[in-house]
């Protein structure tokens, strides 16, 4: 992307934020707010480029991983959710430990893998155990990214202990980082509205700070585009900014749009392309503790990741092989990706791919 002059971000209003974006200052909730208003999404995308282009030059990172989600049976019923099933109700399944492992390909010799599923009202931590250290047996090095710190909390209802033994616990059998998935949008009036038996924003965030205390890393997300509004976008991305100076452990963001195909959750503007890179750029300028910035091809779609690797992002994510929860929402996108299609689409845009492991080390 083209870098703009000085005098063209004093012309559009935000010349003190390209300031400070030069500089390496941090941003306050305020500019992120005039971001928002700005009438010139190209302008910030180009900010955030120069941002991203300063953490990680021209590298766009991809893994080899593989997704499996391990049931679709969940307690929360979110407004927004495609994917959940009540137990018993057509549709719902539950894998067991042999159909988890069956799912691996065992020609892909993964790097990561990444288990999340629905809050299944009767499947335990030992469940959960056995499937970890499964795996690990099966591939010793993988990195295990599993579970949200909404399934975290569910586990610890159901064990009636606390989440950092749950942590800990699992951790034990293999866990190695968490998943960033069920933050949504920290607004409490919002969650009410969308996803009122989930776990609150205060408690996602205590979760993940358990982790970041025991040595784990962990990713974040954002669902955005539904009923929030930009100041919630901004108020969620700086509650994770806060959190990351707390404790550090945050690997990467994830900025996930919302998909309305098959969501019962009624939306008067859907999201334009153009507003969900707005999204990923502004997350790139106000997330100045985060490295990476993730262009989710599975939500995005390929062609809208592509380009947002030119808006602040540097992550491609990988191969996946199956995802049920976004393609349940409406994801049009395919169910996984190819070394060589990875690699032919970060090139595509001018970008250097470079493989990782869970961690974000270059292999």
């Amino acid at each position: 992307m083209k870098l703009l002059k000085n005098d063209y971000y004093e012309n559009i209003g935000i010349g003190d934020i390209h300031a400070k974006v030069l500089a390496g200052e941090r941003l306050s909730r305020e500019d992120g707010i005039r971001l928002f208003d700005c009438p010139e999404p190209l302008a910030i995308g180009s900010l955030a480029h120069q941002v991203r282009t300063r953490m990680h030059g021209d590298k766009a990172f991809y893994v080899i991983n593989q997704h499996i989600n391990y049931t679709n049976i969940c307690v929360n019923g979110c407004v927004f959710c495609a994917y959940q099933r009540e137990e018993g109700q057509a549709g719902g399944f539950v894998l067991s430990i042999d159909e988890a492992l069956a799912k691996i390909d065992s020609s892909l010799t993964p790097r990561e893998i990444h288990i999340v599923g629905g809050c299944h009202p009767k499947l335990g931590l030992k469940y959960f155990e056995e499937l970890l250290n499964a795996i690990k047996v099966r591939i010793p090095n993988v990195v295990l990214k599993c579970f949200t710190a909404v399934e975290i909390a569910h586990f610890a209802k159901i064990e009636e202990t606390t989440t950092i033994n749950v942590l800990l616990r699992l951790n034990k059998a293999g866990l190695d980082m968490l998943a960033g998935g069920g933050a949504e949008i920290f607004n409490p009036y919002i969650r009410e509205q969308i996803c009122p038996r989930k776990s609150t924003a205060k408690e996602w965030l205590a979760i993940h700070e358990e982790a970041h205390q025991l040595g784990m890393k962990t990713n974040c997300t954002m669902l955005f585009g539904h009923i929030e509004s930009h100041e919630d976008r901004i108020d969620h991305l700086v509650r994770l900014r806060e959190s990351q100076d707390r404790g550090g452990g945050y690997t990467c963001f994830i900025p996930l749009p919302f998909l309305t195909e098959n969501s019962q959750l009624s939306i008067e503007k859907p999201l334009t392309g153009l507003e969900e890179l707005r999204t990923i750029a502004i997350s790139r300028l106000m997330l100045d503790n985060i490295s990476h910035i993730k262009a989710y091809w599975v939500m995005l779609g390929v062609k809208q990741a592509q380009a947002a690797l030119k808006f602040g992002a540097d992550d491609f994510d990988g191969t996946v092989v199956e995802e049920k929860i976004g393609h349940e929402a409406g994801a049009t996108s395919e169910q996984g990706l190819s070394r060589t299609e990875l690699e032919e689409m970060i090139t595509g845009c001018g970008c250097t791919p470079v493989e990782r492991d869970g961690f974000f080390n270059e292999i």
